[in-house]
């Protein structure tokens, strides 16, 4: 049974079948054909996981990002980042890795991240002489970050998997995303300073001051909602909803960017966006069904372990095989497919489950910036109208930070264990 469903999942994929419709109808041709199990039983099985409650914070960040890209949040985040960075080298492409970052501990999501922020970005650094190739490759690439900082769409997805803590998980990625942040940061130094690209005026003091004014409360969203989930007032997911209330009170009332005629087609586009998303949960929780049906991973965590293959190997087999899986399907799909096999097998080898769970959100940063399904780089053809294997080109200096990043977080579980284990003692 197990041979047929993995058999008639990647035959349809080849198919070029979306991920989600591959997902279902190979789990609804197994279980109809090699079970006995009453089909209705399945959809009682499929509710049962869908009724998590911290997978309510999934519609509820989606929201929040796409009320923080249309409310002038990702506008306010560039010229304060610009003000204090803009002069040196690269500087404003180091202006927009921060904003990327600063943008993404609002969002959640990669491609909110490069369209609130590559829209202005991109656009500001070719008009200042920098190419478009380096403009494109840096922002493109920093965009992946959303999914790392935390709040993490990917991160909940994960810990609901396997049943971890939200909020170990979310501070669990603080700090690689700044090790990544200064990574892609000091790549765009380099290149800018060997090119000698022209240096944006010196910020005032005054200048700067104003800029932290205005992005006051661009800077406290993500202060409250990450602060609120540590200190207790609030949990992940009602942080979520939190999220959604400030951005509308900033973007309405404060910034005043956003215009209430624009909340109903905000609205339409955060439902999209999320029944894509739990679509594709819902079928990969029926495959995921039939997996521990046939005790699958189970299976192959007896295999690998009797191979006495021990963790760096481990891990450097997960990394190749997340890699591989980045180029063909979407990180949410990813994790809720493989995680339920990779992970028995983790922790029978004595990794934290907590770092392995980073290091399988590191794997899919890797996958929205390389092709054929690397979504970051389609959004940065969209926005700049600039051919996709000109775009993939462009990130590819970028790209390898990235990778350095993986290898260390990977085989270095401090970077992510650290924070975590002192705030949860």
């Amino acid at each position: 049974m197990g041979l047929a469903l993995f058999s008639l999942l990647f035959l349809l994929m080849l198919l070029g079948v979306p991920i989600a419709i591959s997902l279902g109808l190979a789990s609804f041709l197994v279980i109809y054909y090699f079970t006995t199990d009453p089909l209705p039983d399945l959809a009682g099985k499929v509710f049962s996981g869908l009724n998590h409650f911290t997978l309510m914070a999934i519609p509820f960040f989606v929201l929040a990002g796409n009320i923080f890209t249309r409310g002038g949040v990702a506008n306010r985040l560039i010229k304060l980042t610009n003000s204090w960075v803009g002069h040196i080298p690269g500087g404003l492409s180091i202006a927009g890795i921060v904003s990327c970052t600063l943008f993404a501990a609002i969002s959640g999501s990669s491609p909110a991240t490069v369209v609130a922020i590559g829209g202005i970005m991109i656009p500001a650094m070719v008009n200042h002489g920098y190419s478009k190739s380096y403009a494109v490759g840096s922002i493109s690439t920093a965009g992946s970050l959303g999914i790392l900082i935390p709040p993490s769409i990917p991160m909940i997805v994960y810990a609901v998997t396997v049943e971890q803590s939200v909020g170990k998980m979310f501070l669990a990625g603080v700090i690689p995303g700044i090790m990544l942040m200064m990574l892609l940061a000091a790549v765009s130094f380099f290149i800018a300073n060997r090119k000698n690209y022209a240096r944006a005026e010196k910020a005032t003091y005054k200048e700067r001051m104003i800029a932290l004014k205005n992005a006051f409360w661009s800077l406290m969203l993500p202060v409250v909602v990450i602060g609120g989930i540590y200190s207790g007032v609030f949990t992940p997911t009602e942080s979520a909803a939190v999220a959604v209330i400030l951005g509308l009170v900033v973007g309405l009332w404060i910034h005043k960017d956003l215009m209430v005629k624009e909340l109903p087609s905000i609205l339409v586009d955060s439902a999209k966006t999320t029944a894509m998303l739990f679509f594709i949960i819902t079928m990969a929780m029926t495959f995921a069904h039939i997996l521990t049906l046939e005790r699958i991973p189970h299976t192959i965590a007896d295999v690998i372990t009797g191979w006495n293959v021990g963790p760096i190997m481990f891990l450097l087999i997960v990394n190749i095989l997340l890699f591989i899986a980045g180029q063909f399907m979407e990180p949410t799909a990813i994790i809720t497919i493989l995680a339920p096999i990779l992970f028995p097998v983790a922790v029978a080898l004595g990794i934290d489950p907590i770092h392995f769970g980073i290091v399988m959100v590191v794997n899919m940063e890797v996958g929205m910036i390389t092709p054929p399904v690397g979504l970051n780089l389609y959004v940065a053809s969209g926005i700049t109208k600039m051919p996709l294997v000109d775009v993939t080109k462009s990130a590819v200096p970028w790209l390898i930070a990235v990778v350095i990043g993986l290898i260390l977080v990977t085989y270095v579980p401090a970077i992510s264990l650290w924070l975590p284990n002192l705030l949860y003692r």
